[in-house]
């Protein structure tokens, strides 16, 4: 049952950086593989934010008990979705624009290796290879169960809680609102989308805002559960594509689906593995459905 617990709120930030990974995939048409790299963005951008913030306004480095988070930490989680996105859009218009104008789908691919190994070095750069932490102050797991016995610390209650209002807003957003309807409509065919007056520039800028945002969310509350380390990016790759394949490319709800997958099939399988095979966990994932449904859970066929 801890197991199980743990994978569940894994799966939240994982689930969180697939919907962000889908959406490009789906609307742009490459895979893009520096979008891991957002969530190192977000998550030191959210490391330098806090301690700002907190210099700034003493007061707003109070902890919120029984959290070990802060207002100024708080703060910092939400400027630094703002500047993950805005990092996203300038990538696009730097890179990924030009190659898509000029190149093609294995072009964009190759681009956004390119672009990973540069972001991860930057990051590398200015903050070091050391790990780093928002918090300092040890936190204690509040017991859930005694039989099972299950521990769950206040903070990963909180990245639980968020991950699944950020979801909810999302959805709210893609079935209630006339921009989520011209995003899905891009998303569908960008050529009959453009023919009914949807701006197809200001879509991928959007796409680019929302993957960013959500991407540096999940990095953030993946430093709320482990630590800040610069190959963090290189780390989460693997499940972020797993949880995307595996709900099926295109789908949002398939991308939560998909990294709940694999939070708790790799939480799982520290039952019977040594902890050092975990990370093979997602691969191991992306070729079962590859074989047996390669369009994923909730997928569709393309022409």
């Amino acid at each position: 049952m801890q197991n199980l617990v743990d994978g569940i709120l894994t799966g939240s930030y994982i689930s969180l950086a697939a919907i962000g990974l889908t959406l490009v995939m789906h609307i742009l048409r490459f895979a893009n593989f520096s979008h891991a790299e957002l969530l190192s963005v977000g998550a030191y951008a959210a490391l330098v934010f806090d301690k700002a913030f907190a210099a700034v306004f003493p007061i707003a480095a109070t902890k919120l008990a029984p959290l070990s988070l802060t207002l100024a930490l708080l703060a910092a989680i939400v400027v630094s979705m703002a500047f993950t996105g805005a990092t996203a859009i300038l990538i696009d218009r730097l890179v990924f624009r030009r190659v898509r104008d000029k190149g093609n789908e294995l072009s964009m691919v190759f681009a956004s290796f390119g672009m990973a190994l540069v972001m991860r070095n930057l990051i590398a750069l200015g903050f070091g290879l050391h790990s780093q932490l928002y918090s300092r102050d040890i936190a204690f797991a509040v017991i859930l169960s005694r039989d099972p016995l299950i521990l769950v610390k206040p903070d990963q209650v909180f990245v639980l809680g968020a991950a699944l209002v950020l979801m909810a807003a999302l959805h709210l957003v893609l079935t209630r609102t006339t921009f989520g309807f011209a995003l899905r409509a891009v998303a569908e065919n960008p050529a009959l989308a453009q023919v009914n007056g949807v701006d197809l520039g200001r879509m991928i800028a959007a796409t680019w805002v929302i993957a960013g945002m959500l991407a540096a969310a999940a990095g953030v509350f993946y430093g709320l559960s482990y630590q800040l380390i610069p190959i963090m990016g290189r780390d989460l790759v693997l499940p972020v594509f797993a949880a995307t394949i595996v709900g099926g490319i295109g789908s949002v709800y398939g991308a939560v689906l998909g990294g709940f997958i694999v939070g708790i099939a790799s939480n799982l399988a520290l039952l019977v593995l040594p902890s050092g095979y975990s990370p093979a966990v997602p691969f191991l994932l992306i070729l079962a459905v590859l074989i047996l449904r390669p369009n994923g859970l909730f997928g569709e066929a393309r022409a």
